[in-house]
């Protein structure tokens, strides 16, 4: 099977007229932030797509100064149409209103920004809730600077090596004041300089890509945040650590963010189409505790995870359980991209990146455990080279790179990716190909690839092609589809797996030509170790499993009034698990509406029933989630949005592992102002 597969992906290769396409699985039609989780929560969306438009409504793009890669990443818009924009820098007064919370204006006529203050907390929180606030201005010449500071309650302090007790110590959590990001950017005609925190990435994110962009261009600005959305449990340490009664209280955690780079980023063109970017980063670093071990008490995989315990004078003794542990490591990076562009269409670049760990726990020989995602023993990095070239509807592009680390009977390895892509001003067809080898360890790469990871990385050990195909017809139908089949070249963790076949497809259409009836229908199906016949299910190949996913989802929307729609959803999934005699069925249904009573008010209330298995009533997940969202924006300036949620644990406690967790309110509120 896996020789076969190896053939077609070389023939297809060569067939530049099999193409490729469409970015996002939907087009938003709510591009708020609730929205577009509740995309996600329904399945409409992947994780790389809802991660992909929150950077989107974050940054912003300009669409008279936007590069091709750049205006592509829109939602909605083919390869056709975005030469069609180059071409006259003008969007349609429909696409304008749609795209609306996605642009910006590069270069603005006066000052001005936003300050946006965040909180959330549940009802049955014993302690202060967290916050968070993002602050971003920018200047009509060409300057911007952002900020964001959280405050924080359940943050673990620094860790050390208590000498006398040979063993790791994190500092208690308290509450604090932290400044994870910020960042000051200039603009240029042909330059820009940044100094602070920033996302990067070029060519088809193979060599390197942290902004999760599916078409990065350069570099962006950061100050994410992810809002808590649930709560976690109060005891974070082991047995025997914690009262019964602070084992089953529960607090809502804090706010979250990536750890992007940090330092100096610029970039340099010329008229005669080259470019520079160089980029220089020291960020400390996260980690979780068990992605950890300690290589004076070990050697090799056998490796476990050190224990770390608490340290504070009120501080009950206990060892941390699945914890983040900040700044356990700095990181020193940086490297830079150079690109030829003959014209919009046809391009060649290189880049080039390093970067070295430093342990910030003194008299401790720290590394990290497979499961890290980071290559171990030292240093790593990666090289590339990447290529575009377009005539007609046809865009080739193409990208192969080395990684280079210090593990131990690795040193890195080769990947390669080529995307073919076949695009009309309405429907697109898109062939992506890809081939990663066993030691191309690289945790900076956001190629495609399946959900598949060894030791900690996605992009690794696989051969596979994507085809995807988008057809649009403009506010009557959108039909999409898509099909990734991929294989393992050589063993993943677990003896024998070379040769595993996996599989994904998905279609979906929607129908909006009538305003009081859009249906919308798709279906998803997983296939793990095609043709092998298997009773389990899960995303990872660390693990021997076969089984497989189908799922079919059907929705319709009626738009009773301008200010007023309902929508209704289900959704069901026969997933194989060999606890339920090797099939399970799975339920999901979803009942919302919107209503507009005024131009400043806005009301959405949602209601979704989840049933992780319809046979049983005491294992995995069954609940029930009632929401309410109301936004009040005043005089243009200030907008207020406030969440509620009543969650309520659907799961009978008889002959349940856990029981069922107590009903649950949770709040949300965010005020924003724009000046």
């Amino acid at each position: 099977m896996r020789s076969v597969l190896v053939c077609v992906w070389l023939f297809l290769l060569g067939l530049p007229f099999v193409a490729l396409a469409a970015s996002y699985e939907v087009d938003p039609e709510d591009t708020g932030e609730q929205a577009l989780f509740a995309l996600r929560e329904d399945g409409a969306i992947t994780a790389e797509t809802l991660s992909a438009l929150l950077v989107l409504r974050r940054t912003g793009v300009d669409p008279a100064h936007a590069s091709r890669a750049g205006l592509y990443a829109l939602p909605g818009l083919t390869y056709a149409r975005v030469d069609g924009l180059t071409a006259s820098g003008r969007l349609t007064p429909e696409e304008r209103r749609r795209l609306a919370p996605f642009l910006v204006s590069s270069t603005p006529d006066r000052v001005s920004g936003d300050a946006r203050l965040l909180t959330a907390f549940a009802a049955s929180d014993p302690v202060l809730p967290p916050m968070a606030l993002q602050v971003r201005v920018a200047g009509p010449e060409g300057w911007r600077v952002g900020l964001l500071t959280s405050l924080t309650r359940r943050r673990l302090g620094a860790v050390h090596r208590d000498a006398s007790q040979r063993r790791l110590v994190a500092e208690a959590p308290g509450v604090s004041v932290v400044v994870p990001k910020f960042h000051g950017q200039w603009t240029g005609e042909r330059a820009s300089v940044l100094v602070g925190s920033y996302r990067l990435g070029f060519g088809q994110r193979l060599t390197l890509d942290t902004t999760g962009l599916p078409t990065p261009d350069g570099f962006l600005p950061d100050d994410a945040v992810r809002v808590p959305g649930d709560v976690e449990r109060w005891c974070f340490l082991g047995e025997g650590a914690c009262t019964p009664e602070e084992r089953a209280a529960d607090v809502t955690p804090d706010f979250q963010w990536d750890e992007a780079f940090r330092g100096v980023v610029g970039t340099v063109g010329t008229s005669s189409g080259v470019s520079v970017t160089g980029f220089g980063s020291y960020q400390s670093r996260s980690l979780l505790s068990h992605a950890l071990m300690e290589r004076t008490s070990c050697e090799g995989t056998a490796c476990k995870a050190p224990a770390v315990w608490l340290a504070g004078t009120d501080a009950p003794a206990g060892r941390v359980v699945s914890r983040t542990l900040p700044g356990v490591f700095h990181e020193w990076a940086g490297g830079g991209h150079a690109a030829l562009a003959w014209t919009s269409r046809v391009q060649l670049g290189v880049t080039a990146w390093g970067a070295r760990p430093v342990w910030s726990v003194e008299g401790a020989t720290l590394d990290f455990r497979s499961t890290a995602g980071y290559p171990a023993s030292g240093a790593f990095g990666a090289v590339g080279m990447d290529g575009a070239w377009g005539l007609g509807p046809v865009d080739l592009f193409v990208e192969a790179a080395r990684t280079f680390d210090a593990a131990p009977g690795g040193g890195g390895g080769y990947g390669v990716l080529q995307r073919t892509v076949v695009a009309g001003t309405s429907k697109e067809l898109e062939l992506s190909l890809r081939a990663y080898g066993r030691g191309f360890a690289n945790p900076y790469t956001g190629a495609t690839s399946g959900p598949d990871e060894l030791e900690g990385s996605r992009a690794r050990n696989e051969v596979g092609a994507r085809v995807r195909y988008l057809h649009r017809l403009e506010r009557t139908l959108r039909l999409r589809g898509e099909v990734d089949a991929w294989t393992l070249p050589s063993d993943g963790a677990a003896v024998g797996s070379a040769g595993t076949v996996n599989l994904r497809a998905s279609a979906r259409v929607d129908w909006r030509a009538h305003a009081l009836f859009q249906p919308a229908l798709w279906a998803e199906y997983r296939d793990k170790d095609v043709g092998v016949a298997g009773d389990c299910f899960d995303g990872s190949a660390e693990e021997p499993c076969s089984g497989s996913l189908l799922r079919i989802t059907a929705r319709v929307k009626a738009d009773l009034h301008d200010a007023v729609s309902v929508a209704a959803q289900y959704a069901h999934a026969r997933v194989d698990d060999r606890v339920n005699q090797g099939v399970r069925e799975d339920a999901h249904a979803v009942v919302e509406a919107q209503v507009r009573p005024s131009e400043t008010v806005r009301l959405r209330g949602r209601a979704v029933w989840k049933d992780e298995d319809l046979s049983t009533r005491n294992r995995l997940e069954q609940s029930f989630r009632a929401t309410l969202d109301a936004s009040w924006a005043a005089a243009d300036a200030v907008t207020t949005r406030a969440r509620y949620a009543w969650v309520v644990d659907l799961k009978d406690a008889r002959g349940a592992r856990t029981p069922p967790d107590a009903p649950r309110h949770l709040f949300a509120l965010e005020v924003e102002t724009r000046f």
